[in-house]
């Protein structure tokens, strides 16, 4: 049966949640647009489908490159990988979207972004931007897969990312050729992309020492033969029919992929001793060829599919990345079971799965549970979570990726590095298995934060706050002008301005209702900074300067002040670097 929904109306705490977990946070018109719906309403906006971006432009020719094998004029290799990471940090902040469509972009860039951590890419490994963008067109055209076609769905992508040039790169499958295997891809295949290792801890009895649990190095064997005889093609001239996105090519002569291992390949008792070996009829005179190989593929993704392990642990890496990463035997048992029964029910497709969580019941209960509940509150920000969270809420409009694509570049290129400083390589994680926080146990988002990596969260938000820096490609949020768009009702009342704005970017709060009054008491003491001591008091100071903001350049500078060390406080505070 499927997960139990969550009925009701959403409100605020709850639509908040929804927004973090399913997009990059929202504005406080999002937010307020989606707490008069139910989940199953605010769903439903949330996953409507939206046009493709447009490509990269190279500022050196002022057009896209990367549909086309050389531009006249064209910038390097090296600023073009640089240009890419930057115009998708850009798309994943909805960046030029019309904001009737912004919200159901961003989920599905939220999910690409999710494909990424799962098939995960490494940029200096790869070290090609069209090799690079078209995997990630690939992961676009699967995030949204609840098509009519029963064949588009996670499986037709675990296919289609086999035969993608930069995992091919990333994973040494062009090294991968007859009598010389090349076991890199498949054992991640295996392991990350597939079956995985099971639940930590979990060992069954068959377990023969020195082999996973769920496949053994005889499985990773057969199966780095089956996909042998690969080659990466980058002319990109090699299409694949279904998504009619370039792939990989065949090493051989003419019509014989002769670097392809041919002979039957014999999976363990993990796979029920499945064998597989070419069809007869896709065989040129004996010899493999691009048919034989494809349907080889097919066998072995059908093969890994229709264990039940590998179906529950891609709704594994579902649930940590939207839940938590705890996973329980009891959650295992009936929430991930439950995933799993809905993935195969809708013939492994992932976003019904997606869309069935989003508005379950367990997925709110942990928004109106204590302030000790596990889930609410409690996953640690990733630095991409952090910076798209601010921008969004305060509204900050990146430079057009078309039209100031010098501009644009500029502005990403500095919030890439402060994402590097604070712990998050952009496209490029340490390991092939992605970035720590959403697959290393038992840590997982906890690596996100250490001494170094936390003081510079920090300096993200001083900086983003201040206007005064006046530096090229800075990103300054003017704090004043957006309280006086957004929360002039409560400005001239400090307890109800703070409240207000806890409760819109603090996912944890007292009762779910409210923060409490020694935070309350802290943020204001933080507030009050510049007009304590002064004879007339700080509450007045502040209503003086808000009122005056306008007419006297110093009162202006005063208010802008104020809230520049409230939000400091507050964007700064423990609860905030959590979501």
């Amino acid at each position: 049966m499927p997960l139990a929904p969550f009925t009701g109306v959403l409100g605020k705490k709850n639509a908040a949640h929804l927004l973090r977990r399913a997009v990059f946070g929202g504005s406080k018109e999002a937010i307020d647009a989606l707490a008069g719906l139910t989940a199953s309403q605010a769903i439903q906006q949330l996953f409507v489908t939206t046009d493709d971006p447009l490509p990269p432009i190279d500022p050196a020719t002022g057009e896209t490159w990367v549909d086309k094998l050389l531009v006249s004029g064209e910038s390097g290799e090296g600023d073009l990988q640089g240009y890419f990471i930057r115009w998708w940090l850009g798309i994943l902040a909805g960046t030029g979207i019309d904001s009737s469509q912004k919200l159901a972009f961003q989920t599905r860039e939220k999910i690409v972004f999710l494909l990424h951590t799962h098939f995960t890419t490494i940029q200096e490994t790869v070290n090609n931007s069209r090799a690079l963008y078209y995997q990630n067109a690939l992961f676009r055209k699967f995030a949204f897969d609840n098509q009519p076609d029963p064949l588009w769905n996670f499986k037709m992508l675990t296919k289609k990312v086999s035969l993608d040039n930069a995992m091919l790169v990333l994973l040494d499958g062009r090294l991968n050729v007859k009598g010389w295997p090349n076991e890199n891809y498949a054992r991640e295949f295996l392991e990350l992309y597939t079956i995985g290792k099971g639940l930590p801890g979990y060992v069954p009895p068959s377990t023969i020492p020195g082999d996973y649990i769920y496949f053994t190095e005889q499985d990773v064997q057969a199966a780095a033969r089956v996909f042998s005889g690969y080659d990466t093609d980058f002319t990109f001239l090699t299409i694949d029919e279904d998504t009619q996105l370039p792939r990989v090519k065949i090493k051989g002569t003419g019509t014989v992929a002769s670097q392809h291992d041919n002979d039957p390949k014999v999976f363990s008792d993990r796979f029920g001793n499945t064998v597989i070996e070419p069809d007869p009829e896709l065989l040129l005179v004996d010899k493999p060829t691009e048919a034989s190989m494809l349907d080889e593929l097919d066998q072995l993704v059908e093969m890994v599919y229709a264990q039940e392990e590998t179906i529950k642990n891609i709704c594994r890496r579902i649930y940590r990345f939207y839940v938590y990463h705890e996973i329980t035997q009891d959650i295992d048992n009936g929430i991930i079971a439950e995933m799993a029964n809905t993935f195969v029910a809708n013939n492994f497709k992932l976003q019904p799965v997606i869309m069935e969580l989003l508005q379950s019941q367990h997925f709110y209960d942990s928004a109106n549970s204590t302030v000790d509940d596990n889930n609410f509150g409690a996953l640690i920000k990733s630095p991409l979570d952090l910076v798209l969270n601010t921008l969004s809420f305060f509204e900050y409009a990146l430079p057009d990726p078309q039209t100031e694509a010098e501009k644009f570049y500029e502005v990403t290129g500095n919030i890439l590095e402060s994402m590097k400083r604070q712990g998050m390589h952009f496209l490029n994680p340490y390991d092939v298995a992605g970035y720590d926080a959403y697959f290393q146990y038992p840590l997982y988002n906890r690596n996100w934060i250490s001494s170094n990596t936390l003081t510079q969260r920090y300096k993200f938000i001083h900086d983003t706050f201040r206007v005064d820096t006046m530096e090229d490609g800075a990103v300054e949020i003017d704090i004043l002008e957006f309280v006086k768009q957004r929360f002039a009702h409560v400005a001239l009342n400090p307890d109800a301005l703070i409240r207000e704005l806890a409760s819109y970017l603090l996912p944890m709060s007292e009762e779910g209702t409210e923060i409490t009054v020694e935070r309350l008491n802290y943020f204001k003491s933080q507030f009050f900074v510049i007009g304590k001591g002064l004879p007339q008091g700080p509450e007045a100071f502040w209503e003086f300067s808000w009122n005056n903001a306008d007419t006297i350049p110093e009162s202006k500078e005063d208010a802008r002040g104020m809230l520049q060390y409230l939000l400091n406080a507050m964007l700064q505070s423990p609860e905030y670097q959590l979501f």
